[in-house]
């Protein structure tokens, strides 16, 4: 079940709890690992900013470095170049949170003067900076577990002894420096990070332990969108796991995830209206009805 938290973003504010909302990736960066060159122009990615908030998403995360390990990092000006004039554009037509996933505090500043409300640093906040200046435009910060360096790959099944116990210690810790920085406690989400410094076993084991997440008190974004550990379990390559991620989606709003980071959310919306029809959180009208140009798919048997 869902805690009830306040989100402040920049001049928005939520109230988080009563459903998960949806988060669409765009990649402003050619190697991502899973949809690398999908939108290889700046229109492109603006087209499909739009299309996920047609599906149902109300926050975008623009991205302009893969966190692949097997890419360099990429120049700061190089990926201000890539995400700032996205963000701008989208923050500018849509009324979605826009957020920006650095963890470079130059870029995260240009994003934020571009539009976005949000950073999304997946560093773990190695640089306090980042939470300065979450402090000072007011921005909210995301903060996500990982063991590892951005760009290093840390794969030991014996890193830890409860994952869970140590994911929430080291979040909280974090969140103690978000504070002590001058960052509100509203500003923070927590995010654990799934395969982040993590084996496959390692996040499926987090995962079941989502919910003692809660007791940090913050919204829990979850990233699990064609993840390793979904691939692992399915054998199944990045593009290929739409099933897979509805079923660690499925496993997280049962958890009170409270934001749902993801490449495809069409169908993401989809599983959530007919799972919340069903449980009882959305009452259908009487009269709801199949349209007929949707009874038959025209040319199918």
């Amino acid at each position: 079940m869902r805690r009830r938290v306040t989100l402040r973003a920049g001049d928005r504010t939520l109230e988080l709890g009563e459903r998960p909302r949806l988060m669409g990736i765009v990649n402003a960066s050619p190697d991502s690992f899973s949809d690398g060159g999908a939108t290889a122009t700046p229109a492109a990615r603006v087209q499909l900013g739009r299309a996920l908030v047609r599906e149902g998403a109300e926050m975008l995360d623009v991205g302009g470095e893969s966190a692949r390990t097997d890419r360099a990092a990429v120049e700061v000006e190089k990926e201000i170049e890539r995400v700032v004039p996205l963000v701008r554009a989208l923050a500018g037509e849509l009324d979605a949170i826009i957020s920006v996933d650095t963890y470079k505090p130059p870029v995260a500043a240009a994003a934020i003067d571009a539009g976005a409300v949000m950073v999304n640093d997946v560093s773990g906040l190695r640089d306090p900076e980042l939470a300065r200046l979450c402090a000072r435009t007011g921005a909210a910060l995301v903060i996500m577990h990982t063991r590892a360096a951005p760009k290093q790959r840390l794969q030991d099944p014996d890193l830890y002894g409860e994952v869970t116990e140590e994911v929430c210690a080291f979040l909280r810790a974090r969140i103690e420096l978000a504070l002590s920085e001058g960052v509100r406690f509203e500003q923070l989400i927590v995010d654990p990070g799934p395969d982040f410094a993590k084996t496959p076993a390692q996040t499926i084991e987090l995962l079941r332990g989502l919910e003692s997440l809660h007791e940090l008190g913050r919204p829990i974004l979850l990233a699990i969108s064609r993840k390793d550990f979904i691939g692992a379990l399915t054998g199944r390559p990045p593009r290929e796991r739409t099933a897979g991620t509805l079923a660690a989606l499925a496993h997280g709003v049962s958890a009170g995830a409270h934001i749902l980071r993801l490449h495809e959310v069409a169908p993401a919306a989809d599983f959530l209206a007919v799972q919340s029809a069903l449980d009882g959180s959305l009452r259908p009208s009487p009269q709801l009805a199949l349209s007929e140009v949707l009874r038959h798919d025209d040319g199918g048997p």
